[in-house]
């Protein structure tokens, strides 16, 4: 006979799960050489380049690196982008109200350090409101878009505002793309994944 269990023992459940796989996926990350990072997050920079929404975009949203912590780096994403007179935009994280809103800046040296060790914009840098694309980081994430963050929960509040019309993009290293992201009602699953080795759409759960 089939187990089940109400809905406060599932998101227990998945909460949990989530923990895990966080604390797993942040120590694998953790191992890999700053010199494999580098030429990892080259060749996810040279999918997104190659991307069509990015190349007809007119104003993209970026994260930068937390120091540390082996994110993808999309700086030289970043370059090319205002480069071609593209706005780029970038997360700015209010501490008391949690709200993550976008902000131009086209000279990171401007940036203030943020709540979560994260440079981001000064709070007089311009919002920027219409996005064409917004770049996600994942510690995790899978077919259907569904990914794992820190677990602050920012982009899964800020996407709803802003995708459609922007198109969301999770990036991530090979080995974060995983078959099944454990996730919950307020999980917000991205349109599109990039990796170092393909770019596909997300294909909605079943």
């Amino acid at each position: 006979m089939e187990e089940s269990f109400d809905a406060e023992t599932v998101a227990e459940l998945t909460r949990r799960a989530k923990v895990e796989l966080r604390k797993r996926a942040r120590g694998l990350r953790a191992a890999i050489p700053a010199a494999a990072i580098a030429e990892r997050s080259a060749r996810i920079v040279s999918r997104l380049e190659a991307e069509p929404v990015i190349r007809a975009a007119r104003s993209v949203s970026l994260f930068w690196p937390i120091p540390g912590k082996n994110e993808v780096d999309l700086r030289a994403l970043a370059e090319s982008l205002r480069a071609r007179g593209v706005i780029t935009a970038w997360p700015r994280i209010d501490s008391a109200t949690r709200v993550m809103t976008f902000h131009r800046v086209d000279d990171p040296a401007s940036f203030v350090p943020g709540p979560m060790g994260l440079g981001e914009p000064a709070a007089d840098a311009p919002v920027v409101d219409a996005l064409d694309v917004v770049i996600v980081p994942a510690l995790l994430v899978d077919g259907s878009g569904y990914r794992l963050g820190y677990g602050g929960g920012f982009y899964d509040r800020a996407l709803p505002t802003l995708c459609p019309p922007a198109v969301s993009i999770a990036v991530a290293f090979d080995f974060q793309l995983m078959p099944e992201v454990p996730h919950a009602a307020h999980d917000v699953a991205v349109m599109r994944v990039v990796v170092e080795s393909r770019a596909f759409d997300a294909a909605p759960a079943d």
